[in-house]
């Protein structure tokens, strides 16, 4: 059942939220959108909402999406099978061209008219477009075809969307130095984005409510992490399996000069607003 507010109340909220948006005004905030809130649409209009919001109180927004479930149907589709190697997509010629499409075509533009059909202004990109992201083959103990690693961001296209009103919704496709096209992970690529671009915030969405010190209670939050901290996190377990790449990703965000980087509980509506506007904030903040 919706929560009713008073005409006061809803004024009471407002007011509340009127010093953080005096301080984010003309800041960059990074979004990675992924996980649960991706697929669930009550939750999709929630997010696209919140972007919508953040932009018209002069906040610098930027997507950047994954897909990999549209990736996994597309492959059943056409009889193929994923595979994924420690927690990666294993990714030939073939995937390639199935993950360019589905990232930089459908799921891409799905988000761009969703935006809009909610008032925004978005701009759809992949990291071909511009040169926005190059990248080489990443080596790995075992093979991961066209799986890449950023070599560079060059996010003047990004900039020029951002100046002329709109928000940039970005796929993560890259470019070889050979003309190939690597498939980039989602969170690495919002994190190399958020710092050529000097975001004030990183945002990673995700299921979970954030860093857990006991990951089967998730009253356990950790809700503030100094990345110096991160070493010792790993060694006593507390961080571990997928959430590892993630965090790393917030650890080098921050060390590449983003104010701070957040990982958020996706599957709670509004969740970037609760974050960004509010004192208790949600989910776990990497400074």
């Amino acid at each position: 059942m919706a929560l009713e507010l008073s005409n006061t109340e809803r004024a009471q909220v407002l007011v509340q939220a009127l010093p953080y948006i005096q301080q984010y005004a003309g800041q960059t905030v990074v979004v990675k959108y992924g996980g649960n809130a991706m697929i669930n649409e009550q939750l999709k209009s929630a997010v696209i909402s919140d972007m919508v919001l953040m932009q018209l109180v002069g906040i610098h927004v930027v997507l950047v999406h994954g897909g990999g479930p549209e990736i996994s149907g597309m492959l059943k589709k056409i009889g193929k099978e994923s595979r994924f190697v420690n927690g990666m997509r294993y990714t030939d010629e073939e995937t390639m061209e199935i993950v360019q499409m589905v990232l930089a075509g459908k799921v891409n533009k799905d988000l761009v008219q969703l935006l809009q059909l909610h008032s925004g202004k978005a701009l759809g990109l992949c990291g071909l477009d511009g040169g926005l992201l190059r990248a080489e083959k990443m080596l790995a103990s075992e093979d991961l075809g066209y799986v890449g690693e950023i070599t560079e961001v060059c996010p003047e296209i990004v900039n020029d969307a951002i100046s002329k009103g709109y928000i940039p919704i970005i796929s993560t496709v890259a470019g070889g130095a050979k003309g190939e096209v690597y498939n980039i992970n989602a969170d690495i690529a919002a994190a190399r984005i958020a710092a050529e671009l000097g975001a004030r915030k990183l945002i990673l969405m995700t299921d979970i409510r954030g860093l857990l010190r006991d990951k089967e209670d998730e009253n356990t939050l950790i809700p503030v992490v100094n990345v110096s901290d991160v070493p010792r996190l790993e060694r006593e377990g507390i961080i571990s399996g997928g959430m590892i790449p993630k965090i790393r990703c917030c650890v080098e965000a921050v060390r590449r000069g983003v104010g701070r980087a957040h990982i958020i509980d996706g599957r709670i509506p509004h969740s970037i607003l609760i974050e960004l506007f509010t004192d208790e904030g949600i989910g776990t903040m990497f400074y």
